[in-house]
């Protein structure tokens, strides 16, 4: 007897539906084809010996197992429930009536229980379009599936329950949730509050611009100046997520299996902090059947680098090219994915390997050789990415004793989600562009016109620093975020002169 089952393959950050047939036939074996790996052939054992503990068993027959298309890789264990319900309805140890209108996944332990598996939100999603009308997955995974309306999610914790429910000899609760009341419930402030910091308000401008701009932002100091503190705070001024934002990333955690047990829509921005050991394809995403990496896991929210100067160069370089086009693709010889990678790059750095600057004055001397060799780990043209160059100074002890409590993240915030409001307005009719780090050039010149006295004073500052072409569109953006901050239609000369402060490491005596 033949019988057809459905499942889904997550390729990137979209799934592709999985027809499993199954064909029954006198003789004796077990085939599995489709291009399975591995985990999809290991799954003969872990289902033989999950039907035997829960009283089936496989039909002591000829099986042969077709996983559609057969020229797609299948990867992964979250097949087994796939393929021992098509074994039990060939077999007619269950009923087969509407399997139809079922995608069913869920790896299999040896009792009959069910483990969580990945990518269940674009396996939902994809579901959907198709026209089925229900999903049958692990109950740990069921309330992330049941964001995407239109379908109805069963949760299961054992396969002797959907072999009851397919008998009719017992029924399943869907899981429900109501996606936009649970979205905007979660909208709380995350743990890290502006109103912590001492001192520091020149940084604490220069990070409200970065949030209100999306612009990336490097900061320099010594140590103990407060770079990760201020970092951490980022995302706490940063404009709450939308609901297509939050349904974004939590595809890219869901493909990458990080979403928490039980755990629905995503409703906080991600902030991202790998450690300097970190190998390119960890950041970029990839690997032999590649997952998504620490860029990708960003999108929509932060990366933080801290030490910058301490990451291989390799591992900076590949980032240049997503940090433009915010999009990561991965290329191997049979497919193609593309992972979206539109997040804030904040890193921090010491002046020096001693962590101070040339100063007589400080705990370790550097000399100015190696300052040189040290700054020169990062190459330039990472550094024109980088919208906002900083320098954080030590905070005195007046500040720090200081028991008067500082602006908190909550004011900050409103004036960053009205500069950000105006930028939506502006950018309604462009596609792919929400705010003002997102501008290309042709965009730059026709929002950032500047006055003759604004020109000339620009042209100077690019000559006296040597500025590069890259550099000078990323002042104008974010003079265009100042002015935005301010709620001027014009970008004028005050904006620029405030936006040339915050090209640090373009300076003479910094990197050349």
């Amino acid at each position: 007897m033949l019988q057809k089952v459905y499942g889904s393959a997550v390729f990137g950050v979209d799934a592709t539906t999985i027809t499993v047939e199954v064909n029954i036939d006198t003789g004796i074996g077990y085939h599995l084809v489709g291009l399975p790996d591995n985990a999809v052939r290991e799954s003969s054992y872990r289902i033989a010996a999950a039907l035997k503990n829960i009283g089936y068993k496989l039909p002591g027959k000829k099986i042969t197992l077709n996983m559609a298309p057969a020229d797609l890789r299948k990867e992964g264990s979250a097949y087994d429930l796939t393929l021992a319900i098509g074994i039990l309805a060939a077999s007619g140890q269950i009923k087969s009536d509407n399997l139809e209108e079922f995608v069913i996944m869920g790896e299999l332990s040896l009792d009959g229980s069910l483990q969580p598996i990945k990518g269940a939100l674009p396996i939902a999603i994809k579901a959907r379009e198709e026209g089925f009308k229900n999903f049958i997955l692990p109950k740990q995974n069921a309330k992330e599936a049941a964001v995407v309306d239109n379908i109805t999610v069963y949760g299961v914790d054992n396969i002797s329950v959907v072999i009851d429910f397919f008998n009719g000899t017992n029924t399943l609760d869907p899981t429900v949730i109501d996606t936009r009341e649970e979205f905007y419930k979660n909208l709380d402030f995350p743990e890290f509050d502006f109103a912590d910091v001492k001192g520091q308000e020149s940084i604490k401008r220069c990070m409200e611009i970065a949030a209100a701009g999306g612009h990336n932002i490097i900061l320099i100091g010594p140590p103990g100046s407060g770079k990760t503190m201020l970092a951490k705070r980022l995302p706490s001024i940063l404009p709450p997520m939308t609901l297509h934002e939050a349904l974004e990333t939590t595809k890219i955690h869901s493909v990458a299996g990080r979403i928490k047990e039980h755990g629905g829509l995503m409703a906080q921005r991600p902030f991202r902090s790998p450690h300097h050991t970190i190998s390119d394809v960890a950041l970029v995403g990839g690997g032999a059947f590649p997952q998504p990496g620490e860029i990708s896991l960003s999108h929509n929210g932060v990366l933080f680098l801290d030490e910058l100067p301490e990451f291989k160069r390799s591992v900076l370089e590949v980032m240049r090219q997503p940090l433009e086009d915010r999009e990561v693709t991965i290329s191997r010889a049979r497919f193609t994915v593309t992972y979206p990678s539109s997040f804030m790059l904040v890193a921090s750095m010491n002046p020096s390997p001693g962590g101070y600057f040339n100063d007589p004055d400080a705990p370790v001397m550097t000399s100015p050789a190696e300052m040189q060799r040290y700054l020169g780990k990062i190459s330039g043209p990472l550094l024109d990415r980088i919208d906002i160059h900083i320098e954080v100074t030590p905070v005195p002890f007046e500040k720090l004793s200081d028991d008067r409590k500082g602006e908190s993240s909550v004011d900050i915030r409103k004036r960053v989600t009205k500069a950000r409001e105006l930028q939506t307005e502006r950018f309604k009719e462009i596609p792919n562009v929400h705010y003002n780090a997102q501008m290309n050039t042709k965009q730059i010149r026709s929002y950032c016109e500047l006055s003759d006295a604004s020109k000339q004073l620009l042209k100077t500052a690019m000559e006296r620093l040597n500025l590069s072409a890259r550099a000078y569109d990323r002042i104008l953006k974010v003079a265009r975020t100042i002015a935005d901050l301010e709620g001027n239609e014009d970008v004028s000369g005050d904006h620029i002169s405030e936006a040339i402060q915050y090209r640090s490491l373009d300076r003479e005596g910094w990197l050349g």
